[in-house]
């Protein structure tokens, strides 16, 4: 069958009254999580997929919305019919995760012990929290295993702790351009953003809510410093290089270049659409995101529990996650004798190659669940 859009679809809720302990020990008595599914879950429940997002993706993983036709969702291009994750063999699931600001519980959320946002009185969340909340749906879904759980970035962290916390739960887990823990570069990155939003002056402690303001300068100076961080050097050059905006230098402090009228414009409308609160929160998930941690940093002994197969990829350009990264995570699955297939996309663009059309990746990705599927 040739490959298309999933078409229109309609993100979900469901309420969940029991009481949930985070890893930092705050405990949220209910929440809310928003989701999308695509394609049917078949009699025997066992073709489900579920896509963890990265930082600054939702549940929106693929198709339109009918009030919106532009607002495609962020996987689009791998997730429809006939396409690698072939929705006309697999059931998927996207969810915005607890803390987010598309649907799901988060900071702009009511505290229904306060009456207002809970704004900077929301708990700091991690990984493990999120997989635990994504157990909690797929179970009301009536979803015992996942065929397979997937994601890029901060999203193929969770599938690998999912692996870990969940084990029989997975049968297979696609960790696609991550790291088993961040860099110390990359924590220093994720720190100047949340000092760029916790210094602008309308953040007011996190409870701009209530003051009607949004610290705007300091979300767009982390989505900057953030997106540069997606790109490799090659990409910029080819993309960007040094060509003017106009014509002749401005000598002022205003957009000479190309490049900084792309960042401005990436920023304007991130600042837009996300909150600050919940940036803070996801960049703390993933400098706190260690699963060897409490192992005594040996990810060998922490995957002694995993069951699944895995398929892990990485960019060739990827400076923010590197390629030997990812091998950071093949040794210790080959070590525990687990079924391990790994490839190394020559790419130019970036860690942002995992969202792009590749036609190596796309295929890799769908020969995999090609097999799946069988």
């Amino acid at each position: 069958m040739a490959s298309g859009s999933i078409g229109i679809v309609s993100p979900q809720s469901l309420q969940f009254d029991n009481p949930i302990e985070l890893k930092s020990g705050a405990r949220i008595d209910n929440y809310t999580l928003t989701y999308e599914t695509y394609g049917e879950l078949n009699a025997a429940r066992n073709n489900a997929i579920l896509v963890c997002h990265a930082l600054n993706a939702s549940h929106h993983v693929a198709g339109s919305y009918a009030d919106d036709p532009a607002d495609v969702g962020w996987w689009d291009n791998l997730i429809g019919p006939g396409k690698p994750v072939d929705t006309d063999r697999f059931f998927v699931i996207g969810v915005n995760n607890l803390g987010g600001c598309h649907g799901s519980t988060g900071p702009s959320s009511v505290n229904p012990k306060t009456g207002k946002p809970w704004g900077g009185d929301f708990p700091v969340v991690t990984v493990e929290d999120w997989v635990q909340t994504q157990a909690r749906l797929a179970t009301s879904l009536g979803i015992e295993q996942f065929a397979a759980v997937m994601g890029g970035s901060l999203g193929a962290m969770q599938a690998l702790q999912w692996t870990i916390d969940e084990p029989e739960r997975v049968r297979n887990a696609l960790v696609i351009a991550a790291a088993p823990k961040l860099s110390a570069q990359n924590i220093a990155f994720n720190e100047v953003a949340r000092q760029a939003i916790t210094s602008d002056p309308e953040f007011h402690d996190g409870h701009y809510y209530q003051h009607d303001v949004v610290p705007r300068r300091g979300l767009r100076i982390a989505r900057m410093i953030g997106h540069i961080t997606y790109l490799s050097d090659d990409t910029m050059n080819v993309r960007f290089g040094r060509a003017l905006r106009e014509d002749v230098l401005n000598f002022d402090f205003g957009v000479d270049f190309q490049i900084e009228s792309y960042l401005r414009y990436q920023a304007d409308k991130f600042a837009d659409t996300f909150d600050a609160n919940t940036y803070l929160r996801i960049t703390k998930a993933l400098d706190y995101f260690d699963p060897a941690a409490i192992y005594g940093g040996d990810l060998s002994v922490a995957m002694k529990k995993a069951t699944a197969d895995f398929l892990v990829v990485s960019f060739t350009s990827d400076w923010r996650f590197s390629p030997q990264r990812s091998r950071e995570i093949v040794k210790p699955l080959v070590d525990n004798r687990l079924s391990v297939s790994y490839a190394e996309i020559g790419a130019p663009h970036g860690h942002d190659a995992f969202l792009l059309d590749d036609e190596r990746y796309h295929a890799l990705v769908r020969a995999y669940l090609e097999r799946v599927a069988t």
